[in-house]
């Protein structure tokens, strides 16, 4: 039986939205790429909150790489083959643009009361970090331990391996980077001599050989689900507080 409440009820109006055009693109494999987008109107976020994007009224939530101080909101994204919007986002190029919901949004921020912070990443996953550390180290913060711990399939995915080994280089005494590959015998990740295994197998390891403790640590988990549920399993039961952010395909 059809209500014919609802079906008389009025459609509601659609909203235009806010746009935002492509200032830069970046293709990093053949289905991962950057975008920068300038948008229309003001735009303000936290590190670590996403925006959500979308074209021909199909739209996706995306966490910011790019620190609030910075003109453009820089994004990663993953191309998802048989997805609605990423294939129709992967067509375009620079002067196109986007629709962008005005405000920001997300929790998965910096929580400045735990004195270590330890960020596991798979892939994209490592986004909302990058904007968190950029945007620590242009404040001029200081106090804080930064381990980040990312993991890829293949060496050509870690997009920010050169930026964050480099805050390793210049600030040793608070900020670590490990990225592992999980497929290290394949040929595309030939010459690889970096740490091998899945992020969430090694974790444990790491927090050993750091010497890191669930009283004064936090533990950050953002990328494919199981991951981020295997994480909670293993440490969750001990102790540690996990702080999480999926991304679905």
């Amino acid at each position: 039986m059809v209500d014919e409440a609802v079906v008389s009820k009025p459609a509601r109006p659609q909203i235009a939205l806010p746009k935002a055009v492509i200032v830069r693109r970046e293709d990093l494999t053949p289905d991962l790429w950057k975008m920068w987008l300038q948008p229309e109107v003001p735009f303000t976020f936290k590190p670590g909150q996403y925006c959500t994007i979308g074209l021909e009224g199909i739209e996706r939530a995306y966490s910011i790489v790019s620190a609030p101080h910075e003109p453009y909101l820089e994004l990663f994204i993953e191309l998802v083959p048989h997805g609605e919007l990423t294939p129709r986002l992967w067509k375009l190029q620079v002067g196109d643009k986007v629709s962008i919901r005005p405000r920001a949004k997300g929790i998965f921020t910096f929580e400045p009361k735990w004195p270590n912070h330890v960020m596991v990443a798979t892939v994209t996953g490592v986004v909302p970090y990058v904007s968190i550390l950029r945007d620590y180290l242009h404040t001029g913060r200081a106090g804080h331990r930064f381990y980040i711990l990312q993991g890829a399939s293949y060496h050509d995915e870690f997009a920010y391996d050169k930026e964050l080994g480099e805050y390793a280089r210049r600030h040793p005494d608070w900020i670590t980077y490990i990225p592992t590959v999980s497929r290290p015998h394949e040929e595309r990740n030939k010459g690889w001599t970096g740490q091998t295994g899945r992020v969430n197998l090694i974790l444990e390891g790491y927090l050993q050989r750091w010497g890191l403790s669930p009283q004064d640590t936090l533990i950050y988990a953002c990328g494919h689900p199981g991951m981020i549920e295997d994480v909670k399993a293993r440490l969750i039961p001990k102790g540690w507080k996990v702080k999480e952010e999926r991304f679905w395909k």
